[in-house]
């Protein structure tokens, strides 16, 4: 299987590391086993800027300790922006679409176009959708 964290399950991770959590537990196995587990860019990007503020060193050291392991997914394909685009018209036309959106929509994307799970705990924000893979690890 191959999958995209969002960042609320790569905070997760962060904060419970050595398998405290049911999250932790579930990454390392699908690490052991071989899957291909990937971040994206806007999640690199918001964890970073979030422990920067914070002057969160030791965060930042375990973020970067994840981020070796896992494969960084830059923002470089058309494709991704032209299903962000498709993604943003049915949440509009579906009433669904809120202003700070963005971001989750190019993670989306990202998912669609690369053909993974997305990994999240904002069901809410991806549910609506169409044919997006997503899983809860915390459920």
């Amino acid at each position: 299987m191959k999958y995209l964290l969002d960042t609320n399950i790569i905070s997760e991770i962060m904060n419970n590391p050595r398998n405290k959590s049911k999250v932790t537990g579930i990454y390392q196995k699908k690490l052991i086993r071989g899957d291909d587990i990937y971040i994206n860019g806007i999640t690199y990007y918001e964890i970073k800027r979030g422990l920067l503020y914070r002057k969160a060193k030791r965060k930042i050291k375990a973020f970067e300790i994840i981020c070796s392991i896992l494969e960084l997914i830059f923002l470089e394909k058309k494709e991704v922006f032209d299903a962000a685009a498709e993604i943003y018209i049915e949440l509009k036309r579906k009433g669904k679409f809120k202003k700070d959106n963005d971001a989750d929509i190019l993670i989306a994307a990202t998912a669609l176009v690369d053909d993974l799970t997305l990994v999240t705990d904002n069901e809410k924000d991806f549910m609506y959708i169409n044919k997006l893979k997503w899983e809860n690890w915390k459920k």
